[in-house]
C-alpha cells in the first residue's frame, strides 16, 4: 500500500478550512476575541518566541484537550469563540484544524503561513521566558 503524501493531506485539509493571514488572525484576536493557539513543540517556542498572547497546546494533546469526554479536557476549548491554530509553516496547523473541525469544533481556522509568516509580517512576538511568566501569572 502506498503512503499518502503529506503535501496532499495538507492541501486536502486546506480546502475545508478558513486559511488566514497573520494580520487577519491578529485582527480576529483583537476585535472578535478569537484565541490564537500555538501548537508547536515547547522547544520551538523557547527557540523563536511565541505570538504575543497566544495559548500553547502541544499538537500531540489537542484531540484529548478538545474532547469533552476526555480525562485531559481543557475548559478553554469549550468556550464559544473562534480558535486559530498556528505552527511553524502552516502544515501541522492545517491538519490540526481539519481534525478538530471533524471532531465538531465549529469555529476553527489556521494561519496559512504559520509562525514564519507571523514573524515575516512583523506581528508581535514575546520571548518565551516573558510569555511563560505572563502565562503563569494568569493561571495563578
Amino acid at each position: 500500500m502506498a503512503i499518502k503524501s503529506v503535501q496532499d493531506m495538507v492541501a486536502a485539509a486546506k480546502e475545508k478550512l478558513d486559511n488566514i493571514s497573520p494580520a487577519e488572525a491578529k485582527r480576529r484576536v483583537d476585535e472578535e476575541g478569537a484565541l490564537l493557539v500555538d501548537i508547536r513543540d515547547v522547544r520551538e517556542l523557547q527557540r523563536t518566541g511565541v505570538p504575543a498572547g497566544a495559548h500553547h497546546a502541544p499538537r500531540g494533546m489537542l484531540e484529548f484537550w478538545v474532547a469533552p469526554d476526555s480525562p485531559y479536557h481543557q475548559a478553554i476549548f469549550a468556550e464559544d469563540r473562534e480558535f486559530i491554530f498556528s505552527c511553524a509553516s502552516g502544515w501541522r496547523s492545517a491538519l490540526t484544524a481539519k481534525t478538530l473541525k471533524d471532531m465538531g469544533l465549529e469555529r476553527v481556522s489556521h494561519i496559512e503561513t504559520g509562525f514564519t509568516g507571523w514573524n515575516v509580517d512583523g506581528m508581535p512576538i514575546q520571548p518565551y521566558d516573558e510569555w511563560n511568566t505572563a502565562r503563569k501569572s494568569a493561571d495563578a
